[in-house]
């Protein structure tokens, strides 16, 4: 069966194909979950350069069905250096309809597979088990890039009869393990499973977790939250699993962090669109974070074109480091300039109890995040990871820790850190924090070392730029300290550097830390 052009509009930015129908299918046996009949319908189709993000597919399904199942094809003809050639994503929606944000999302396997299911019992990773109703289901076929000549598909939808079996309660992970009271904790909140893109299953993920020393991951596979139910037997004492999404668009990626078990957040649309405000409320409601991924990523839609005004936080440093991530941190140290140039944060009217922590007062600063995105060997599960001051190791505590910006980042858990800054009264203020003192009056800023490797520099930076450059002792540990004053430096942050692979460029990073604030006390 052949069907070709693109036919009516979608409520979801995209465009519907002509309707797939059973009604006249000759049964054929097959196997199936109680080896019934089971009937097939094949369409073919070319998508012209141009196509929308988002074509459906519409398949009519009758009653009775127990499994639906898809496998497709499609052409890749080679292309000249520099132009791009095909690639063709996948989804399923189902009866409920595809309308964004609504309830019939049943699945997303982007490029990661070539076939998928869907039955009341099980489900093929990125999709959700659950019955196979009558009405009108959706394949959405997502053309990420379109080769000149087009995007010549081949969808096979196969529909097996037979009595569904009971739908399992999902199991999700607890918000909350025995963790070690009030303690800096070590996370990666941005891994992937076999349930979107990654090639490690989920107790492979857990595993090198734990191989890696971290506390906490974020369960965040790409547009789907399939992996939610997942991790059943997976957590314990020793690791938290919180549950997110990777809510990839077009126009760039951001993580769902530690979102409620089962809540989907939509991805189908572009900055132009003017809905993201929209879903990363969602995020919240759901007792999560909104932290952009790998904003300056080169990899086609990865570039993040939403602007931080709805983040909570933003991944700075995205698995071993590279350029884009140095863009990444660039950007991220303009927006601390740019906070503490208001001159009612730096003179804020609270109690002068001398130091308070950021998130309780004006002046709403960026925190930064690193993670690994780890996918596969031989990518490192924790390289880098987010180190979070919690009062305890939950979900509520871990997230609150991380919005308020008390974490450092660091390559491995073989390396420790403190960071402070001290006045003449003997007040003192951490990462995350304010110290508030006259203008002029004396601070000094410690940060102790420990664990980093061999040849490492450490750069103490400020709104006005780096201003302390020295090396470490070669055993990868010492104490830095540095005199400044609030009138001198509004912020201090520090960087703990590897030696330069190239002669006059900065090293990779081994950790650095969010920043302490330096305010000018009130008259």
């Amino acid at each position: 069966m052949h069907r070709r052009g693109l036919l009516a509009a979608t409520a979801a930015t995209g465009l519907s194909l002509a309707t797939v129908s059973f009604a006249h299918a000759a049964d054929r046996p097959g196997p199936g979950p109680d080896d019934g009949p089971q009937r097939t319908r094949t369409v073919r189709g070319t998508l012209p350069v141009g196509s929308p993000d988002y074509v459906y597919l519409p398949v009519e399904v009758p009653r009775g069905v127990a499994e639906f199942a898809v496998s497709y094809t499609y052409g890749k003809p080679p292309v000249p250096s520099g132009v791009q050639g095909n690639a063709l994503d996948i989804g399923l929606f189902d009866e409920r309809g595809t309308a964004l944000g609504g309830r019939g999302f049943r699945g997303w396997s982007g490029g990661a597979r070539s076939s998928f299911f869907v039955r009341a019992d099980a489900a093929t990773p990125g999709y959700l088990p659950g019955p196979v109703r009558p009405g009108t289901w959706h394949i959405a076929l997502a053309p990420y890039t379109v080769a000149p000549e087009g995007l010549p598909y081949e969808v096979t939808v196969t529909l097996r009869f037979g009595d569904a079996a009971p739908t399992p309660a999902p199991v999700y992970p607890p918000e909350r393990a025995k963790g070690r009271g009030r303690a800096w904790y070590r996370g990666d909140c941005h891994v992937h499973s076999t349930h979107s893109d990654g090639r490690r299953t989920p107790a492979e993920v857990a595993a090198a977790a734990r191989a890696a020393g971290l506390d906490f991951i974020n369960s965040g596979e790409h547009n789907t939250t399939s992996a939610h139910a997942a991790w059943e037997g997976l957590w314990g004492d020793d690791l938290l699993i919180l549950t997110g999404e990777e809510i990839t668009t077009r126009n760039g990626h951001v993580l769902a962090v530690g979102t409620d078990p089962g809540v989907f957040v939509d991805w189908r649309y572009r900055a132009r669109d003017h809905r993201f405000g929209r879903y990363a409320h969602q995020v919240r409601r759901a007792g999560g974070l909104v932290v952009p991924a790998h904003p300056h990523a080169t990899c086609i839609g990865c570039n993040w074109k939403f602007g931080l005004a709805e983040a909570d936080a933003v991944e700075v440093w995205n698995g071993p480091w590279t350029p884009d991530d140095e863009v990444a941190l660039a950007e991220w140290d303009n927006t601390l300039v740019a906070s503490v140039r208001n001159t009612d944060v730096r003179n804020a009217d609270v109690p002068n109890t001398g130091v308070r922590n950021t998130d309780d007062g004006p002046g709403r600063w960026l925190p930064a995040m690193g993670n690994s995105d780890a996918h596969r060997e031989p990518d490192r599960v924790g390289h880098p990871q987010t180190v979070v001051l919690a009062e305890s190791l939950s979900r509520r505590a871990v997230l609150a820790g991380i919005r308020a910006g008390r974490s450092y980042l660091a390559e491995s858990a073989t390396l420790t850190l403190s960071f402070g800054a001290t006045d003449g009264r003997g007040r003192h203020a951490g990462i995350g924090e304010r110290l508030r003192a006259a203008a002029d009056a004396p601070v000094t800023v410690r940060l102790e070392v420990s664990g980093a490797p061999a040849d490492c520099t450490v750069r103490l930076v400020t709104d006005q730029g780096v201003l302390l450059t020295t090396p470490l002792p070669a055993a990868g540990a010492g104490v830095v300290e540095w005199r400044t004053t609030p009138d001198h430096a509004a912020y201090v942050r520090a960087e703990v550097r590897h030696a330069p692979a190239v002669p006059g460029l900065p090293g990779a990073f081994a950790a650095l830390t969010n920043p302490l604030f330096l305010d000018v006390a009130a008259d």
